[in-house]
């Protein structure tokens, strides 16, 4: 295992994860934002229910048009209200969303509309079924309106509402066990001592778990030796289903997360042909899938983007998880050729081209906060001024 992973055989590796770890529970459809359906979900009904009008106009069986005929106004239809059948030869004065009424098939909008003493004419040639929103437009009944896998966002919300629905089955909230580890950090509100600084991974892996909408079971951080990192891992063992961990997996003397996940379980895969994040393993404990990331924090951020946000929707449920990208032109160039698949952050200029924040390295955190996402640089190739290459914006993940 010593050899480095291409960064796409790693994806694969855990794309290739089909283990879903949490049960199943009914929820309120107000409470499932960020949750993850756990069964294709049918339509019962028709989305809209009824023909109705897409404007404020009037409603007619375009057989009774003709140019010079002056419709008589038999009722008004607001929305909400139940027509009755329209009266042969007239019209209905109607209002947007409003049912279309029996024996009617067009609709003229008020714009277009003449009004008279005794009603209103129509001059322009209209066609039939025309500013009519037919029954089941949006949805038919017996749909699948959501797949199962699916993570419920506020269209959802809006969607299972358009239906009636105030329940939806979901998956259980995956509960992520996090360690960081290392002798040199502590926790901010402390006084640091010589050699010491304050540890960020921690409080920004319990983020990025709680804004993928998981549930942080427990935080831990352990030193640098060997009985304190297997204790803080057993001790996650008891109240997770996946776990995470940042730094102890290089190959330094005091770096001990891969020998205890050696002697624990079985880990599937170590090192990634990335930078920043080459020292990454995968490993299962038992049923517990862990994945320890690079201790630095850039590395944790760009590693923890790429596979643990993966590792994480497999074990969740989620079948389907998108890596929001487009194609933008460089605003720099490298001559250097790039050894490893590279993610540089980068920022958009006015001219729409991204430029790379003047400090990469691995372990400023900084020039994340100011830039605005990734430039995918694949292995063996050179940055060239004006080509395109692959931008993944912070707000994708």
């Amino acid at each position: 295992m010593s050899e480095l992973l291409p960064f796409e055989d790693a994806l694969k590796a855990i794309d290739n994860i089909q283990d879903i770890l949490v049960g199943i529970e009914e929820i309120a459809v107000n409470n499932a934002l960020g949750r993850i359906v756990s069964e294709d979900i049918i339509a019962r009904s028709f989305v809209p229910p009824h023909d109705n009008s897409a404007m404020d106009g009037y409603a007619f069986c375009l057989a009774d048009w003709s140019k010079d005929k002056v419709f008589q106004i038999s009722q008004r239809i607001p929305a909400g209200s139940s027509p009755a059948p329209l009266q042969k030869g007239t019209c209905a004065r109607i209002f947007t969303g409003a049912n279309i009424p029996n024996d009617a098939d067009t609709v003229i909008m008020q714009e277009e509309a003449t009004l008279h003493e005794k009603g209103v004419s129509f001059q322009k040639a209209p066609t039939v079924k025309s500013n009519i929103r037919p029954k089941g437009q949006d949805i038919t009944n017996g749909d699948v309106i959501i797949k199962k896998g699916t993570k419920i966002t506020p269209m959802h919300i809006g969607l299972l509402s358009s239906l009636g629905n105030t329940q939806v089955s979901v998956f259980e909230l995956l509960k992520v066990g996090i360690l960081t580890t290392g002798d040199e950090l502590i926790l901010p509100g402390n006084t640091l001592e010589e050699g010491q600084i304050f540890n960020s991974n921690g409080p920004m892996l319990e983020a990025l778990v709680n804004q993928a909408g998981y549930q942080v079971s427990q935080c831990l951080h352990a030193k640098d030796t060997p009985e304190e990192t297997e204790y803080a891992i057993n001790t996650l063992l008891t109240c997770s289903d996946v776990i995470v961990s940042s730094g102890g997996v290089s190959v330094g003397e005091e770096d001990h997360v891969k020998a205890i996940l050696e002697k624990l379980g079985k880990v599937h895969l170590w090192k990634i042909a990335i930078k920043p994040g080459k020292p990454l393993v995968h490993a299962s404990l038992g049923n517990t899938p862990f994945l320890g990331l690079p201790g630095n924090p850039s590395s944790t951020l760009v590693t923890f983007h790429w596979f643990a946000r993966r590792l994480l929707a497999r074990c969740a449920g989620q079948t389907r998880l998108l890596d929001v990208s487009y194609l933008v032109d460089a605003g720099f160039s490298r001559t250097t050729t790039i050894k490893r698949d590279e993610f540089l952050r980068v920022s958009l200029g006015a001219d729409g081209l991204a430029y790379a924040h003047p400090q990469q390295s691995s372990g400023a955190l900084m020039a994340a906060c100011e830039s605005q996402g990734y430039l995918r640089i694949k292995a063996h190739s050179t940055i060239e001024y004006g080509c395109s290459y692959p931008f993944y914006p912070f707000t994708g993940f």
